[in-house]
């Protein structure tokens, strides 16, 4: 969010916004992948399909990059069809969906250790 917004308001340039945006797509999606799988084998259906989703959206956007883009976010195209936007947006619903996993993650922890 904040190396988005500072692209927004010309701090930094498309292609090192981009270059340090693109380092960290491959380790979400393959870290996201990881817990969705492990929420699968331990049984714990809710977090689960509440992963889901995000997960394969995650996966999804890394596929379908064009070939000839720099990754997920393009410096040429960035600026373009209101990217820049949409990417602040999906970045922003991403932070409130791990601010809500972290505390039913929490919550979760307390109620085991609470219980033995």
């Amino acid at each position: 969010i904040i190396t988005l917004s500072d692209l927004e308001c010309d701090y930094i340039n498309a292609r090192s916004c981009c270059s340090k945006l693109n380092k960290w797509v491959v380790p979400e999606v393959v870290g996201h992948a990881v817990v969705t799988v492990l929420m699968l084998i331990s049984l714990h259906w809710f977090i689960f399909l509440l992963n889901l989703p995000v997960a394969t959206w995650n996966i999804y956007r890394y596929i379908m990059v064009p070939s000839g883009n720099m990754g997920v976010f393009d410096p040429t195209e960035i600026h373009n069809r209101g990217q820049l936007k949409s990417h602040m947006k999906e970045a922003m619903i991403k932070l409130g969906f791990h601010l809500l996993c972290f505390f039913m993650y929490l919550y979760r922890l307390v109620s085991k250790i609470a219980a033995k």
